[in-house]
């Protein structure tokens, strides 16, 4: 026979065996957890990257909702004490008149059959409520109140739940077999002669606490969809002072700031300077940076501005005695006196740098007037009839490279400084002849298009050295001994041509292997600006390219009027 002490350790052992599972569980979950730290990062990463509005309110919403967890999980926990408290009271109301309705007359049944105790029959039982005399560790009538107001027996599994209620005059909530969960408390008669076990369901207790978790969660769940709309409002209302700050760098990060004369006039509004925002402290700081920035590219400019006017007024000036020096030098070597041998040397040599350095001269002059922002000759310039000269030029000063050209069947026209355009293609062409061995084929490629026209230089000589790559449009830029200078090279002839396709509204690139050096300079068709050509400006005519295959030694083909002594001639027509 079982003992109600020793049924009711059984049912704690069952009902309490789940911790070291949940702890076994937690584990694993720490373990999982360490071995997903990887995944932790990168979800960290994508948090990181969204953007601050998005995680305000990403933060503020689910602030709202773990505050409305843990006030409805409160509130619950509140009202189910409540409520069993009530039941307690209730219990205890039933226990004493099932002690009294015993001791006033006999059970409903019979003791050696059982039964439905008599109590059940009592005025004011609730449906549901179930009763047992437990004699001896044997239950020998046990009962529930039906909801037709009549008592019905239970059956053995039931009468085993009742034994393991303590018998300690304590309420305590069991399941009761298949009746559901109940609130139980059980009595000892004074004379020790029998248990009574007493319980009420808690059906009604559950059913108003999971009706109230639904209205809790309806409840939460609009609150939080009003009060992100109100917190994205919000939001944006605030971050638009931050969102004017960032429009103002971002316009300043758009200037060109590198060269000439920038005029930072962008300035944070005043309305988002105020020092006693976060915004506020931000966007000063701006307008202090700004500042500072302005005055130094002012002062930058300025030095630039006294620095260009230094050279070009020097290289003015030294023009005047450097034509003097080659003039004086050239009567000297004409006069009919006798000269010296080595005087005459002497004579030739300072007349040939006289010339190299009027021709340094010359070139700093230019880039000083180009920096100026001196405006350019504009009028319809053939481009065609320049690539013809130039190579025309290039083979006349490098009969031991060989020089091909491809033209288009159509002439190419551009509206720009024809004379600058034309030092551009000899500057590019005499780049390749001086700083590429004998033999080495140089290659100009004219295309054009609607809007743009293309010039390619390309040869197959050493190429240039990585390191001077990024720096080969500087001035005085040099190569290393495979490209050293073999003539009077001034070392501005690249640093002009950017210039000069620069002033027109263009760009020069420059690509290079060992074997493959090309240079690409186009040129927009409408000049700077893209403004169209005036009436009749693209009148000028010229004719297509004859294709010559006769190799380097060939015949002359003559192109629009030019005889290109010596080159290899093709046709890119479609």
């Amino acid at each position: 026979m079982r003992t109600p002490t020793a049924g009711w350790s059984r049912r704690l052992g069952s009902v309490f065996s789940a911790g070291p599972v949940g702890e076994a569980d937690a584990g694993t979950a720490t373990t999982a957890r360490v071995g997903t730290s990887a995944p932790s990062g990168r979800l960290a990463d994508r948090v990181a990257a969204l953007p601050l509005r998005t995680r305000m309110l990403v933060a503020m919403i689910a602030l709202l909702a773990a505050v409305c967890l843990v006030v409805g999980s409160i509130s619950l926990l509140l009202l189910r004490g409540f409520l069993i408290s009530q039941l307690d009271v209730q219990l205890s109301s039933v226990g004493q008149r099932f002690a009294q309705s015993w001791g006033h007359k006999p059970p409903c049944g019979s003791e050696d059959h059982g039964g439905a105790p008599c109590f059940l029959l009592s005025p004011g039982q609730r449906f549901g409520t179930v009763g047992a005399r437990i004699v001896d560790g044997e239950v020998r009538q046990s009962g529930v109140l039906g909801g037709d107001g009549t008592p019905h027996d239970v059956g053995w599994r039931e009468d085993n739940d009742l034994l393991d209620v303590p018998v300690d005059g304590q309420p305590y909530t069991l399941h009761v077999g298949g009746l559901g969960e109940y609130r139980l408390i059980a009595v000892e008669r004074p004379d020790n002669s029998a248990v009574f076990v007493t319980g009420l369901p808690m059906a009604e207790v559950n059913a108003t606490l999971v009706r109230l978790g639904w209205i809790e969660l309806v409840v939460a769940a609009v609150g939080l969809a009003v009060a992100g709309a109100a917190s994205t409002l919000i939001v944006r209302i605030t971050m638009r002072p931050l969102q004017r700050v960032a429009a103002t760098a971002g316009r300043v990060a758009e200037l060109r700031l590198d060269r000439g004369e920038v005029a930072l006039a962008e300035r944070v509004p005043e309305r988002d300077t105020d020092v006693r925002t976060e915004v506020g402290q931000v966007g000063a700081a701006l307008n202090r940076m700004l500042e500072h920035v302005a005055a130094a590219l002012e002062a930058r400019q300025a030095s630039e501005t006294q620095l260009r006017q230094f050279l070009a007024d020097a290289s003015h000036e030294l023009r005047t005695p450097l034509a003097a020096i080659r003039g004086y030098a050239e009567l000297t070597r004409r006069s009919e006196d006798y000269v010296p041998p080595d005087v005459a040397h002497a004579l030739s040599r300072v007349s040939s740098q006289a010339e190299r350095m009027t021709s340094l001269v010359e070139d700093m002059l230019l880039l000083a007037r180009l920096d100026a922002g001196r405006p350019l000759v504009r009028e319809p310039v053939d481009v065609s009839q320049l690539v013809v000269d130039a190579v025309s030029d290039a083979h006349a000063a490098g009969p031991d490279h060989r020089w091909t050209l491809s033209l288009p069947d159509e002439a190419v026209t551009v509206i720009g400084d024809a004379t600058r355009l034309s030092q551009v293609l000899a500057n590019l062409l005499t780049n390749a002849r001086v700083h590429t061995p004998s033999g080495t084929t140089v290659r100009a490629e004219l295309s054009g298009a609607p809007a743009e026209a293309w010039v390619r230089v390309v040869d197959d000589g050493p190429g240039i050295p990585p390191a001077l790559l990024p720096h080969v449009f500087g001035r005085f830029a040099r190569g290393d001994s495979s490209r050293s200078r073999a003539a009077g090279s001034t070392g501005l002839g690249l640093a002009i041509a950017h210039a000069v396709v620069s002033a027109h509204g263009g760009r020069v690139e420059v690509e290079s292997l060992p074997g493959r050096t090309v240079f690409t300079v186009c040129l927009p068709v409408h000049g700077p600006g893209g403004t169209p050509p005036p009436p009749g400006a693209n009148g000028a005519e010229a004719n297509g390219a004859e294709a010559n295959t006769s190799g380097s030694n060939g015949a002359a083909p003559n192109i629009s009027g030019a005889n290109i002594s010596g080159a290899t001639v093709t046709s890119t027509g479609p």
